[in-house]
């Protein structure tokens, strides 16, 4: 557990951030004219929202292969011209 003072804090306060957050040090004391004033500790990470599957189920008509394929050559003339 790495004490800094006050001042070095203030100077690489985001690398300290960085050193707890990514597990390097557990913990960063921060002293003031040499005594602990502060102690900087990662917070649990929040959870990430649950992603929903199926919210769009019932929204769109099913699809087969034959029609999703259907534009095919209109899509190849659009990329490659009439000619080619």
């Amino acid at each position: 557990m790495p004490t800094v003072n006050m001042l070095e804090a203030k100077t690489n306060l985001s690398r300290l951030v960085d050193q707890v957050e990514s597990g390097a040090e557990k913990e960063i004391v921060i002293a003031r004219n040499g005594r602990p004033a502060a102690r900087l500790v990662a917070l649990n990470a929040p959870e990430k929202p649950k992603v929903r599957l199926g919210m769009l189920e019932g929204k769109y008509a099913p699809m087969s292969v034959e029609d999703l394929d259907a534009s095919n050559d209109e899509i190849a003339r659009l990329f490659y011209g009439e000619g080619e």
